[in-house]
């Protein structure tokens, strides 16, 4: 008899699973901060008003026995570059805590009801100024003194503009020797005679 009651709750989670679904579909349909990546991953954009900092994405996951167990809560998603690590974990520590209190029950828009309604609190410790994506630390000598580099963003060239390089430089990216001396020449013929002239 176990057997089959253990059969019979194993056949009935695809159907609330689908109930889930249409209930999600249903509430945030015209919501474009929330996105359905699959039939079991569920993100939610929470943009703040006035600190962009603070904005992120959460992401929920839904396990093979969900809602039996809870689901895998991430802040792993590119959008969250600029939120901290503590604060990361801080988010996922939170919301599955939180989670515990409705494991057997559909619980996904709970959670991101939870939070929204949390956000400022759960962003507490998230600096107010954006970290620079391209910015690295490095450590200098035994005085360890922290120096940021900031890697500057290469120029970007048209086609045209690579060809008119392409045609000045030789196979090794090199301008050959006197190629600029023209404009040099130009440049000194005008204004070394306006000079001859006043003298």
């Amino acid at each position: 008899m176990v057997k089959t009651e253990k059969a019979n709750s194993i056949s009935i989670l695809p159907v609330h699973r689908h109930e889930e679904l249409e209930v999600l579909d249903s509430i945030y349909e015209g919501d474009d901060n929330f996105k359905k990546v699959n039939e079991k991953t569920f993100q939610y954009k929470y943009i703040h008003p006035e600190k962009e900092s603070r904005s992120f994405l959460v992401e929920i996951i839904w396990g093979e026995t969900y809602p039996e167990e809870k689901p895998k809560v991430s802040m792993g998603a590119f959008f969250n570059k600029h939120i901290s690590d503590q604060v990361k974990t801080t988010v996922v520590t939170k919301v599955e805590e939180y989670a515990e209190e409705w494991i057997g029950s559909a619980m996904t828009y709970t959670l991101l009801e939870f939070v929204k309604e949390n956000s400022e609190e759960l962003m507490a410790d998230q600096p107010d100024e954006l970290v620079p994506l391209m910015a690295e630390v490095t450590i200098k000598g035994d005085n360890d003194i922290l120096e940021k580099k900031i890697k500057e963003k290469k120029e970007q060239l048209s086609k045209s503009a690579k060809r008119k390089l392409a045609d000045r430089t030789d196979h090794k990216g090199e301008v050959a020797r006197g190629m600029d001396w023209v404009d040099i020449v130009k440049h000194l013929s005008q204004i070394g005679g306006s000079n001859h002239a006043n003298s």
